[in-house]
């Protein structure tokens, strides 16, 4: 092998990718290829300009060849809804089940019907390392199963009820306690989370993991947490400017406007970066529903 051949197997992905579009359909196109991409386990999810439509499944077939993942998505527009549904286009490959594997959990789920926020990782390890032993959790928007799976795998005896409206997002959920050994310590609720019969006043922990917006469940909540206290982890999206800062006063507003107070100061944290001057941020309160 020659030491051009040799410097061309080291180069980026989406370098080598570009210099095979080059050879393909010339270098308008190449030249035009973004650098970024998300890897789902075997499927990859592009990011391209709309002027490239004509040439997404060449473009496809070059990442499949390049990376050797089985299929090629392209983001065609944002989540949508409230059941979070990709918008995306299946432009190579065959099949859009994958898994996903993270810090030793395992999530398992179609890459072309229910998201999965790779930037939320840090997030969902996080959530496993609060929880304490014997804890109960609801998740309200439990997906499937991006928080539920970490916080039920951090000990045996955390009972988490976790609760899904999509009906294909559930059956993921059920599937994923199950490949993760968690089965028995997750009960799984499908149906609208305001609708579904869950204890009142018998959780020590709710995690409220819905974008753009959780804050207006924040008072099915407090329904929920036990009498003598327990934490919400509220996530929303905020303006970049003073964005944790308002992300508190804004949960401290539901808490009052249902009748609860944060018994100590409360914590917020920036997730990631939310499209321009927006961030994700994550409120944890620490909470009395009588407050």
């Amino acid at each position: 092998m020659d030491v051009a051949r040799r410097a061309g197997d080291r180069a980026p992905p989406a370098e080598r990718v570009r210099n095979r579009l080059r050879r393909a359909v010339g270098a308008g196109v190449a030249d035009a290829l973004p650098s970024g991409y998300q890897r789902l386990g075997r499927v990859l999810v592009l990011r391209l300009p709309n002027r490239l439509a004509p040439y997404f499944p060449e473009i496809g077939r070059a990442w499949l060849d390049e990376l050797g993942v089985a299929t090629v998505l392209v983001r065609t527009g944002p989540i949508v809804g409230e059941l979070r549904e990709p918008s995306v286009r299946h432009v190579a490959g065959d099949g859009t089940e994958t898994e996903v594997v993270e810090h030793g959990a395992r999530w398992r789920f179609d890459a072309a019907r229910l998201m999965f926020a790779a930037g939320n990782r840090t997030e969902r390890a996080r959530m496993g390392r609060l929880v304490r032993p014997g804890e109960r959790v609801v998740d309200l928007f439990a997906g499937i199963g991006y928080f539920t799976i970490p916080i039920a795998r951090a000990h045996p005896t955390i009972r988490v009820r976790a609760v899904e409206k999509n009906p294909l997002a559930y059956r993921y959920l059920l599937e994923n306690a199950r490949i993760n050994g968690v089965a028995d310590r997750v009960e799984g609720r499908l149906g609208e989370n305001r609708q579904v019969d869950l204890a009142p006043r018998a959780a020590d922990r709710v995690v409220l993991g819905f974008l753009p917006d959780a804050v207006p469940w924040v008072d099915r909540a407090l329904d929920l947490i036990d009498p003598q206290g327990g934490w919400l982890h509220v996530h929303l999206i905020a303006d970049q400017r003073r964005a944790t800062e308002n992300a508190i006063a804004r949960v401290r507003e539901a808490l009052r406007a249902g009748g609860a107070a944060s018994t100590e100061p409360m914590h917020a944290r920036e997730v990631k970066a939310y499209g321009p001057g927006r961030t994700h941020v994550v409120v944890d309160a620490r909470v009395r529903p009588d407050g």
